[in-house]
């Protein structure tokens, strides 16, 4: 491996500013950062340098930024949430819970701008479905999207350009991404993989209506900063000393989003983005793996999302100074944002903890209070005629000072747990099926311990409940889409387990002698094909409800994994994969052990799930969606049960 998956590589780290007088500065309109000096001598040139750069910068580019004033409003913290996330559906009922996730969503963050529902990938190539079905697919959507809008939260969907192999629209994507923001009346569109979006796409949602957002991931190309109004800032480093991001210094009304997905602190991207009046991202479920915010940095968060409600015009004014202020040593520094001629510090404290001056500042009426907490600050005069303002700062704490004559509000200092809140995925209970005979169509497996190698494919979503890239910055080849090898042993209990998948045919006559009807019908086609072809368009509570019916349960991914490797099971035509009852939760994704690989394959992108004839070993992870998506043509099950002998 030609790199370090811990560390920055050089496209990540920051930019740094030549301080020449005459020097070229158009080398920095690539910048993700501009990397501040160490030296606080050299922070004057250094803001000069970026003053310079931003004036010859618009001028080049004629930059005029009337696209950011047709959008109101800002958008400081965008939730990346699964759609299918068990805090905004519930599986067993079937229904969206918006207003319980945005409920959870400010406990324990504040609450959110902005929502970004994501929807297809890592599912997506389970069968020839595009990304645009995906979403299609949930007769509810619309409301889904009002009912957010109606809570003052703005609602993204995502493009995945990638998507080339699965079922081709009759437009290019950029119509159809259009026709998709207008049918749901999302606010804008997150960019996956890309950097921007302009051309056909940026086109087709002003034919829309004007205002919707545009949001490229990582650095936004410095000519698109005019029609991308805000950027995800992914895997951005910062120097030692707190630097500038250069798509909010070129445009002070651009909002980035910071984020470093697999990261459990995230108190490097909160400091960054106070210092430069930005956003974060928060995900907590990374496709299905838990990556969750520990407490000190959802108590962070939400200090500053109360600042950033009550002062906004202050975060996107003209008049910003970074480093404004400084005491003279030490690691707390500040950003000065002036509006209506009233200046605001947005403060952090990059080192131990501090009781000290915070800012050298001249005096203003009033007292000085700290926003963040309510506290008065110590003020104290000094030689020059300025005044040193500060007090306690504990390290890693974040203040936000005016200087005001008005009542402020007190607030608990943002304090919490700094370690990481992990979550464990839990398998559900397997069913207890025991038989006395063995039925027509059934095989028996001895019980036993097993040493069994499992091959799954190595992307961002694990297997189980691991998060694959713990405190990594972005994963690359080799570490993403290789085979990763899991062994393990198992001990079974003596089981039977069905030479061949169940059949539409057995499936009809399931529905004739029950009734049966699934909470969600949607593309529930099972019963419906020819009678002696595999049963599909089933999820899992169909192929439970069948089992259980017929007096047997799913074998469990370990279950099927030894019988298919001493030759007892047989695949129909069309070969599918098997539903397993090897079903995860950790609250907030569920997901489903396939195993034994389908005829379809969508090709052109390794972000598909993986499809094609599977041997044996091969186990994948399927999120579970709702509203009938996870019912497919490739889907479909065979039964086991539990025999008398060895037992678990």
């Amino acid at each position: 491996m030609s790199f370090n998956p811990y560390v920055p590589r050089p496209i990540d780290r920051p930019t740094d500013v030549p301080l020449g007088a005459h020097v070229d500065l158009t080398s920095l309109d690539e910048a993700k950062i501009f990397a501040a000096p160490d030296d606080p001598a050299d922070w004057p040139a250094w803001r000069e340098q970026l003053a310079r750069w931003r004036a010859d910068a618009r001028a080049r580019l004629a930059y005029t930024g009337s696209h950011y004033d047709e959008i109101t409003g800002d958008c400081f913290t965008v939730c990346l949430a699964w759609l299918w996330d068990e805090t905004l559906y519930d599986h067993d009922r079937g229904v969206f819970t918006v207003e319980e996730f945005l409920q959870a969503a400010r406990r324990d963050f504040g609450g959110f701008d902005g929502v970004v529902l994501w929807h297809a990938y890592p599912v997506i190539g389970l069968d020839e479905r595009n990304q645009f079905d995906w979403y299609r697919d949930v007769p509810e959507l619309p409301e889904v999207v009002r009912r957010f809008q109606a809570a003052g939260v703005r609602v993204f969907v995502d493009y995945n350009p990638w998507d080339t192999g699965t079922r081709r629209e009759p437009g290019a994507d950029a119509e159809e991404v259009g026709a998709l923001a207008a049918t749901l009346g999302v606010d804008g569109v997150f960019l996956d993989t890309l950097k921007e979006g302009a051309g056909e796409l940026r086109k087709a949602l002003d034919t829309v209506r004007p205002g919707l957002v545009l949001e490229g991931e990582s650095r936004v190309p410095l000519a698109r900063i005019e029609d991308h109004a805000m950027s995800w800032a992914q895997w951005f480093a910062d120097s030692e000393v707190p630097g500038v991001l250069r798509a909010k210094w070129f445009e002070r009304r651009h909002i980035l989003h910071h984020t470093r997905r697999w990261h459990r602190s995230h108190l490097d991207e909160l400091h960054s983005a106070w210092l430069n009046g930005c956003g974060v991202l928060v995900w907590e479920s990374v496709f299905g793996v838990w990556v969750g915010w520990n407490h000190r940095d959802k108590a962070v968060l939400r200090a500053m999302r109360r600042v950033q409600a009550s002062h906004a015009a202050w975060l996107r004014a003209e008049d910003w100074v970074p480093l404004a202020d400084h005491a003279g040593s030490g690691p707390v520094y500040a950003s000065r944002w002036t509006h209506d001629d009233q200046p605001l510090w947005t403060v952090v404290n990059r080192g131990d903890d501090h009781d000290g001056p915070w800012l050298l500042t001249d005096p203003r009426p009033g007292r000085f209070v700290d926003l963040v907490t309510g506290a008065e600050l110590t003020v104290t005069g000094t030689a020059d005629g300025r005044v040193a303002v500060g007090g306690p700062l504990p390290a890693g704490a974040i203040a936000a000072v005016v200087a005001t004559d008005g009542p402020v509000e007190r607030h608990e200092p943002p304090v919490g747990d700094p370690s990481f809140p992990a979550r464990a995925a839990v398998r559900a209970r397997v069913p207890w099926a025991p038989l006395a005979a063995l039925p027509d169509g059934m095989v028996v497996v001895d019980g036993g311990r097993h040493e069994l190698t499992v091959r799954h494919r190595v992307r961002e979503t694990g297997l189980y409940g691991e998060a694959p890239y713990v405190d990594e910055w972005k994963p690359l080849p080799p570490r993403l889409h290789h085979t990763g090898t899991l062994r393990r042993p198992v001990r079974l209990g003596r089981f039977a387990i069905d030479t061949h998948e169940v059949t539409h045919g057995q499936y009809a006559g399931f529905l004739a002698a029950t009734g049966y009807r699934p909470v969600r019908p949607e593309r529930f086609t099972a019963g419906q094909g020819p009678a002696d072809a595999p049963v599909t368009g089933v999820d899992l509570a169909d192929a439970r409800a069948y089992a259980d019916w017929a007096g047997l349960r799913l074998p469990t991914e370990d279950e099927w994994q030894v019988a298919a490797e001493v030759g007892l099971l047989t695949r129909r035509d069309p070969l599918v994969w098997n539903l397993t009852e090897s079903e995860h939760s950790d609250g907030r994704t569920r997901f489903v052990i396939l195993k034994g690989g389908c005829a379809y394959r969508a090709e052109g992108s390794d972000w598909y799930l993986d499809g094609g004839p599977q041997p044996a070993e091969v186990s994948v992870k399927l999120l579970l969606t709702g509203a009938g998506l996870t019912r497919s043509a490739s889907i479909g099950f065979r039964c086991a049960a539990d025999l008398p002998g060895e037992g678990r």
